[in-house]
């Protein structure tokens, strides 16, 4: 008979003032940060783009995507490549920047809940927050993720 694990590894991405926690198979790698090409509108969420893995990728602010103004990339910035989900058959990998290195952790029921308290901005690519023992992390929509970058690219 085959046994079920009910826990997920899953890894916190830190931004600058939130938490996201994602699955760890949807993240391809982590890599420091370094834009082949950068934006020159301090108010898109499209950063720019990076080399990885011989490929031109989208760079992301999440907390752009959020309406929040997005922390200057220092020494600790991390860009965290993510693998499409497949929903769409133009679906390409992208980074996420990140205000450190992730860390994995291993999700079950009995260490988080869904936070009944927090409602996200209308139209962000937050689905809900959760509480993990003492913390909190955003579960980012990355379907809405990609379809975003998708329209972009359709407009490119």
């Amino acid at each position: 008979m085959a046994v079920i694990s009910e826990e997920l590894y899953s890894l916190i991405v830190p931004l600058e003032t939130e938490q996201l926690i994602v699955p760890r198979s949807c993240v391809a790698e982590i890599v420091r940060y370094s834009l082949a090409e950068e934006s020159t509108d301090d108010a898109s969420w499209l950063r720019g783009t990076a080399n990885w893995n011989n490929r031109v990728i989208p760079v992301i602010s999440f907390e752009r995507m959020c309406g929040i103004e997005a922390p200057v990339p220092g020494g600790r910035t991390r860009i965290v490549v993510f693998h499409p989900l497949g929903v769409s058959e133009v679906s390409e990998p992208y980074g996420l920047l990140a205000e450190g290195f992730p860390q994995m952790v291993r999700v079950n029921k009995e260490v988080v809940e869904a936070d009944s308290d927090y409602e996200p901005p209308p139209n962000s690519p937050v689905i809900c927050q959760v509480r993990l023992i003492q913390e909190h992390a955003l579960i980012p929509d990355l379907e809405m993720i990609e379809q975003m970058l998708r329209e972009v690219a359709t407009l490119a």
